[in-house]
């Protein structure tokens, strides 16, 4: 008898222990659950399993955001501070003409383009979304389509007095054009502080950004086409300032952005007192 009753005790102090130690369930997802004091273990064909069962830590994200090939379209344009009465002789002009005046550099203002395209741009932030540091990279390419028909050389014989120039100048042709621009492009890097709404990535937010750019000119041509000539592309230097400074500004409306520039000073070296400036819509960040 005391050997039945110490089996007896055996039997419930072992299902006791057990049912304090080990206790298995199956979960709606077929996966076996251990509860082993107040640890769980998840026993499953997947080894991923345990790790999915834990709380995903959110990543944090980055402060810097990139983006490639940015277009600008708009228009090019300056405003025309020359004095025309000592332009020295940059500007020929023919023995019976009244002179240079500021109509002879008067723009078609609806065909004088502008294109900008960003390499990369990169915007850092510096106060959560609201504030940031915008920089980039790319070429800035201004089209300035004359309504007069004025022709650059870059030096040679004057077409009116017979002289040899070696300075640039600028004439008056003796053709009609239908089309006849000066192209100025530039390698340029703009730098910008940007201030949004909490908003700003939203249809409806708010950004605006102001800072400046700075332009190395790489290219400057005259492309004229005629009856007379047809189809001209006069590549060369005529006295255009190698480097520009433009203060530069963004304005963003929900899905719309504008941009524009202005540079305080002449883009010619001598002479002429000609400040470009652009405006126009930005197509990417």
């Amino acid at each position: 008898m005391k050997k039945i009753y110490l089996l007896l005790a055996t039997a419930l102090l072992s299902g006791a222990a057990f049912a304090q130690t080990d206790s298995t369930k199956t979960d709606s997802t077929k996966r076996r659950v251990f509860k082993i004091g107040n640890i769980i273990v998840i026993k499953t064909g997947d080894k991923n399993a345990v790790e999915d069962s834990l709380p995903k830590i959110p990543k944090k994200p980055s402060k810097v955001k990139t983006s490639y090939f940015n277009i600008d379209f708009g228009l090019s344009n300056y405003t025309d501070n020359t004095n025309y009465g000592s332009t020295g002789n940059y500007l020929v002009d023919n023995l019976t003409s009244t002179g240079f005046g500021p109509s002879d550099f008067k723009l078609r203002a609806g065909k004088s383009v502008n294109v900008n395209i960003w390499f990369v741009t990169q915007q850092l932030a510096l106060v959560k979304n609201n504030v940031h540091l915008k920089y980039g990279f790319g070429l800035e390419l201004n089209n300035y389509r004359y309504k007069q028909p004025l022709s650059y050389k870059e030096g040679g014989r004057d077409p009116y007095r017979g002289t040899v120039l070696n300075e640039p100048f600028v004439f008056r042709d003796s053709i009609k054009f239908s089309k006849n621009k000066l192209a100025a492009d530039y390698l340029t890097v703009p730098v910008m502080l940007t201030f949004g709404s909490n908003k700003a990535d939203d249809e409806k937010g708010i950004r605006v950004g102001f800072g400046v750019s700075a332009g190395y000119l790489y290219s400057q041509r005259n492309k004229q086409r005629s009856d007379d000539r047809g189809k001209q592309k006069n590549k060369g230097d005529y006295d255009l300032e190698r480097f520009k400074l433009s203060y530069v500004g963004e304005l963003t409306l929900g899905p719309v952005k504008l941009y524009g520039s202005y540079s305080p000073t002449s883009f010619y070296k001598r002479d002429l007192n000609m400040k470009p400036y652009t405006i126009g819509i930005r197509f990417g960040e």
